[in-house]
């Protein structure tokens, strides 16, 4: 069974990123205030996030498609301006 661990609150931005800022967790728009605030360059989360984390025998089965992978893996897209253009980082890193 893979095992799901808190990887972090934040998310680094982008030299030059500009709001408005918008934030999803698994395609689900985060609001700011409750769910995330921005400080400086960086989206700090109200929680911490979680992401799946895959023994090698569980990633090789998957792989060769005995059975998929059912723990709990947070990812975070956020669209953000920068230059006049909307610019979007998915899969965004999660830090401590």
């Amino acid at each position: 069974m893979a095992e799901s661990v808190e990887v972090g609150r934040r998310v680094r931005l982008p030299n030059g990123a500009e709001r408005p800022i918008q934030v999803y967790i698994n395609g689900t728009q985060q609001r700011e205030g409750a769910d995330y605030t921005v400080r400086g360059r960086e989206v700090l989360f109200s929680r911490p996030l979680v992401k799946e984390k895959l023994s090698g025998a569980r990633w090789l089965a998957m792989l060769l498609g005995l059975f998929g992978s059912y723990g709990k893996n947070e990812t975070v897209d956020v669209h953000f301006r920068r230059g006049g253009r909307t610019q979007v980082i998915t899969d965004a890193k999660i830090v401590d």
